[in-house]
């Protein structure tokens, strides 16, 4: 073997990252299908490679039998013991059959045949690398685009942004640096295939989890999330400890948190609200912006009846529905809103029997005359949303 194909074999080790026990392998391989290629020997053999030494060698392998039916693959006990001594029935002889020309032959053959070797190795070790990056975020530059799908390299391979992953309100142009959720990794024919989202919720999730230290830290956890990507998000977050403002740590000084990670994603708005156990309070509070006055629950049915302020009926509905049906995605929570109006004329607000004592602040509703009122309720939750910040 010559000493240029062991330097280049020491350089695939140390470039490409691939163990000497793989290379042998892939070479040893290549010897034999070479050696039965062309020189018409189809009986058992093994090939000797060792690379410290550059030597290789090619041993016809036969099984010691009483009676040959076919001396390429066989030899009698007799003959064995010839040999040696030692020899039993069942054992295996091995006889060096290294045709003299064979390391010009073997080469060519050995070159092809360890380059796709190294090739799916490279291939193995990149898809270990990124199967266990699946639900992670990555960063990623546009390298280009078809009629379907944006290609995105990710340094050792291009992954896949499918159109449906897409944020339709942005705009990809070759070169940009974006950042993207790997979705799922799959081996093909062709090596490793990477599929990416920049619409997935665990896009959000991974970016809160990077710009706020309390969530990485596992102080503030993020229970819940709805998005409806580039338009509009709901999160929602929950701390054991008293201390700590879920909702706060999660905006930012000045908003300054919440409004990289809305840059991220061009501009889409995030909603954060608290997450309870109670989903009379959740349900009000995954309605924010708008105020809440009452929200009734149906356990068997899974739903609620929520009553805001006539004013707030289309800020608690949103645009085409949006805010109603994303706090129903973010609670689980089907979610059915009546004005206060359509509520007192249905009967189902108040509820019956209520006593509510009205704050001061209250006093001038026109719904309120007494600072105790019995069978009236008018209560409004005031939650932060990104919008006011």
């Amino acid at each position: 073997m010559s000493s240029d194909l062991l330097d280049a074999l020491v350089a695939l080790e140390k470039q490409k990252g691939i163990s000497r026990e793989v290379l042998t392998e892939a070479i040893e391989a290549a010897l034999l299908t070479a050696y039965k290629r062309n020189f018409n020997q189809a009986q058992n053999v093994r090939v000797d490679l060792n690379l410290d030494k550059g030597s290789m060698k090619v041993y016809s392998r036969k099984d010691v039998v009483e009676e040959v039916e076919d001396d390429r693959l066989q030899i009698s006990l007799e003959k064995a013991q010839e040999i040696n001594p030692a020899y039993e029935l069942a054992d295996v002889v091995e006889e060096e059959v290294t045709p003299r020309d064979f390391g010009r032959i073997a080469a060519q053959t050995a070159k092809q045949v360890v380059t796709q070797r190294v090739r799916e190795a490279e291939r193995g070790m990149i898809y270990e690398e990124y199967v266990d990056r699946e639900d992670d975020i990555v960063n990623g530059i546009v390298e280009r685009l078809d009629a379907r799908n944006l290609y995105v390299g990710l340094g050792k391979v291009e992954a896949v942004l499918p159109v449906g992953e897409q944020i339709q309100t942005e705009s990809y142009e070759p070169h940009d640096r974006i950042k993207v959720y790997i979705t799922k990794v799959e081996r093909t024919s062709r090596g490793p295939q990477v599929f990416v989202s920049r619409t997935h919720p665990g896009l959000l999730r991974r970016l809160f989890e990077m710009e706020v230290p309390e969530i990485f830290e596992g102080i503030v956890e993020i229970k819940t999330i709805a998005r409806e990507a580039g338009d509009r998000s709901k999160i929602s977050v929950h701390t054991n400890n008293d201390e700590v403002d879920p909702i706060g740590s999660c905006v930012g000084a000045r908003g300054a948190r919440v409004q990289s990670i809305s840059n991220e994603l061009n501009g889409e708005k995030i909603d954060i609200v608290e997450w309870s156990e109670d989903p009379v309070i959740f349900v009000g509070n995954a309605l924010s912006p708008s105020k809440v006055l009452d929200v009734q629950v149906s356990e068997d049915a899974r739903s609620t009846t929520v009553v805001v302020p006539d004013y707030q009926l289309s800020l608690a509905i949103g645009k085409r529905g949006q805010n109603a049906r994303l706090a129903a995605k973010l609670t689980g929570w089907k979610i059915d809103i009546k004005s206060e109006t359509d509520a007192r004329e249905l009967g189902i607000y108040p509820p019956a029997g209520t006593e509510i004592i009205v704050s001061h602040e209250l006093s001038e509703d026109p719904y309120f005359d007494d600072e105790t009122l019995t069978d009236t309720e008018d209560v409004t939750i005031d939650l932060y949303s990104d919008d006011e910040a």
